[in-house]
């Protein structure tokens, strides 16, 4: 037999970008289409999905993969709007953040951006998890491809992949002299600056670098109509610097340095219900109704919401000999984040919060795999996980309460992985996996009532303790893929995912004392079929799943309202965390990809899911029947319509347009009705020239209608907070990018 290297035709569920069109049914492998020759079939796209180079029809995983061009077609600007183009991910920026991530695959996820917990959804860069979600909202630039792995991922990726993992690989290092400079402007103030340079350094190829940067600004969607600043506006700058040495053929070492400085103001957020604090008790602050506008605010707490992120990585790869290679990655990461969160929207301190966030993180990740050529071929390794999150939270409700949240969380991580393929005939394979989980956590917390708004003098300590928690798991996968032609595949697989519990690091110990213990680590348990298929010679490609998880002790954050004066009448809340119980979610998504003709292109998704909870304690009494999956729409899905049309002279032009849809959903667990977001759909176009091999310029549009739609919000009832925050409204800008 021969070695599990060759490429298969593959779907990338994307725009089709400049090349992806393959000449006289052989798919190309880079570069552009002659402008001579018409494109007949589609391109193959190679994922690391299995920590081994692979085709999409080839892996037996619900995996989308989006290739650099692709993504600068459908205008992907950062994580967040790969949403509309993956079955069943939601992502957005966290509530009053511009860069902090929420992600959910499948209903599952983690909304909460405290140090107390972690998500659900595994963010990566470059082969480095990053733990936690500030900063994590990743810009899109100088980019290899990204990939969704959708489903529990636990027998091949470091932690928290439980409901699936979003891969950013970075651009490469190449031989010769490469890179580009592109500015883009465009409406609401925007102008970003993107280059990158890379190429050899040493004569003989031994050393090779390359280093990209980026400058991303716009002026935002709304002001401050007290101060008249700007919100919602971007302000982000970001480096990433590559080194590597190359050894022989056999042994090379790779230097990463990554950087982000965010220094955007607070996202604006629209009230949805004038705040009855406002007039009762801070009537001298005068009148605050609802406004007309989405963004406008009239905070009274300072524009400030910056976070800065930065990590470093080495990573050896040598190939021991013909069968065996060895792989050992080790990251330092760590980032600070300050914000203010406004959350009554007035200037009268109904609920002012300032918090600081801090987190370092080191990991060591060791892998062997293995591929002879014959049968068996796979993937082992361990993952060392140590990491320290932290900082303080200062929360000012009615201009009464003064109280803080500080201390931090000391995890500290081991786990054993394998993951091996058996062909067990030409035709049918194997797949078995699992990994071993062993984690503890220490949790060390302080949170204090003061007496005034400096925070100095304490009058009540409400939670004081420093506890430890050991988390031990073992998450087995099975699956088999049959080829039934050389052009359809089908698989089903069975598998575990698993988040670790915790603390919660909001307690408040004296008022209910069980918010200081810990919460329980959740378990999915994921049953999946599917198909990986090619029609017509291979210009439709079709790839189907259907899952059933089955899902419990799920981790929820919510506010708990409490009587503080003992009058019989709840006047407060802290940020609780509990274990919600069982859940199980039934899910469909369809990708495909269509190319009728040389010159058009239809690709898009269709996702179906249907969740709900099967048991939800809540004060002894099973709500189940009341309660809702968050960040769960029951249907989702887009479309995306290309023309491309080679010119003479051996550049190309290319138009799209797309539409995406997602049915109703709930954002917070608190199942409110004025912030659930009804059905809505987003327009998006796009015009593409290729001007020759150096010059290319972009027009893009997004939410060409300005459709209103909420991605979030806040509801506080017991201190009559209500409020949302919004998508961005109509875009558009221009683009002008060399290439060299």
């Amino acid at each position: 037999m021969t070695k599990h290297t060759h490429l298969s035709i593959a779907i990338a569920c994307a725009l089709l970008a400049p090349g992806a069109w393959a000449q006289d049914g052989a798919a190309a492998q880079g570069g552009q289409p002659p402008a001579t020759q018409a494109s007949t079939t589609l391109d193959a796209v190679t994922v690391t999905a299995r920590k081994r180079e692979e085709t999409l029809q080839e892996v037996p995983v619900a995996v989308t993969a989006f290739t650099a061009d692709a993504l600068d077609k459908l205008a992907v600007e950062d994580l967040s709007d790969l949403g509309a183009q993956v079955p069943n991910l939601t992502v957005y920026a966290a509530r009053g953040s511009s860069s902090t991530v929420t992600a959910y695959i499948r209903g599952i996820g983690q909304s909460d951006p405290l140090w107390g917990v972690d998500p659900g959804v595994g963010i990566y860069l470059d082969d480095v998890y990053i733990a936690r979600p500030q900063g994590a909202l990743l810009d899109v630039f100088d980019v290899e491809r990204v990939e969704v792995l959708r489903g529990p991922q636990g027998t091949l990726y470091g932690k928290n992949t439980i409901g699936g993992a979003i891969k950013y690989i970075s651009r490469g290092l190449p031989t010769g002299l490469d890179g580009f400079a592109s500015v883009t402007a465009g409406n609401h103030g925007k102008l970003d600056v993107k280059a990158a340079v890379g190429g050899s350094i040493a004569s003989n190829d031994v050393l090779r670098g390359r280093i990209s940067v980026a400058s991303l600004n716009s002026d935002g969607y709304g002001r401050n109509q007290v101060t008249g600043q700007k919100v919602s506006d971007k302000e982000v700058l970001a480096l990433r610097a590559q080194l590597g040495a190359y050894v022989d053929e056999d042994l090379n070492f790779q230097f990463a340095y990554d950087w982000m400085d965010d220094r955007s103001g607070v996202r604006g957020a629209k009230m949805l219900a004038p705040n009855p604090f406002n007039a009762a008790l801070f009537p001298q602050y005068g009148e605050f109704p609802p406004l007309d506008s989405r963004y406008d605010v009239r905070n009274g707490m300072p524009n400030v919401n910056d976070t800065e992120m930065k990590g470093v990585s080495a990573t050896m790869n040598w190939r021991i000999n013909d069968d065996w290679s060895f792989k050992y990655v080790i990251a330092k990461r760590e980032s600070d984040t300050e914000t203010n969160i406004d959350f009554d929207l007035t200037t009268a301190p109904i609920v002012d919060v300032k918090a600081f966030y801090s987190d370092e993180q080191v990991s060591n990740e060791a892998q062997l795999n293995y591929d002879a050529g014959g049968r068996a071929r796979g993937v082992m390794g361990v993952y060392l996980f140590d990491g320290e999150a932290g900082g303080q939270v200062l929360n000012n409700f009615i201009g009464a309460l003064f109280g803080d949240t500080q201390g931090k969380v000391l995890t500290e991580s081991i786990a054993l992985y394998a993951d091996w393929t058996f062909d067990l005939t030409d035709r049918l394979s194997l797949d078995v996996g699992a990994r071993y989980t062993d984690e503890d956590k220490r949790a060390i917390v302080l949170n204090r009532s003061y007496s005034d708004g400096t925070y100095t003098t304490p009058i009540a300590t409400v939670s004081d303790f420093d506890k430890t928690v050991s988390f031990k798991n073992t998450s087995p996968k099975v699956a088999l893929d049959f080829q039934v032609t050389p052009d359809i595949m089908v698989y089903g697989s069975a598998s575990r995912g698993f988040k670790s519990g915790g603390f919660n690091i909001r307690a408040n110990a004296t008022a209910v004392p069980r918010s200081a213990e810990p919460f329980d680590d959740e378990v999915v348990d994921s049953y999946e079929i599917g198909s990986k298929m090619a029609f017509l010679d291979q210009t439709l490609f079709l790839n189907l799943a259907a899952f059933h998880n089955r899902y419990k002790d799920i981790q929820l954050s919510v506010f708990t309202a409490y009587d503080s004066d003992g009058d019989g009448v709840d006047d407060a809340f802290f940020g609780d965390f509990t274990n919600a119980g069982k859940g199980t979610a039934n899910g469909v998504e369809v990708e495909y990809q269509w190319l009728p003709n040389p010159h058009w292109a239809i690709t898009g998704n269709l996702a179906w899911l249907d969740t709900k909870y099967d048991e939800f304690i809540t004060s002894g009494v099973d709500v189940a029947d009341s309660q809702k999956f968050t960040n769960a729409p029951e249907f989702s899905g887009a479309v995306n319509v290309e023309y491309q049309m080679p010119l003479a002279n051996g550049g190309d032009f290319s138009a799209r347009v797309g539409y995406s849809y997602q049915s109703e959903v709930y954002p917070t667990t608190d199942l409110s009705e004025e912030i659930r977001q009804p059905g809505y759909g987003l327009l998006d176009a796009g015009v593409n020239w290729r001007m020759n091999d150096n010059w290319s310029f972009a027009l893009q549009g997004k939410n060409l209608l300005d459709e209103e739609y909420r991605t979030t919000g806040y509801n506080i009832g017991v201190l009559g907070v209500l409020t949302g925050f919004y998508g961005p409204p109509r875009e558009y800008w221009l683009t002008a990018r060399y290439d060299f």
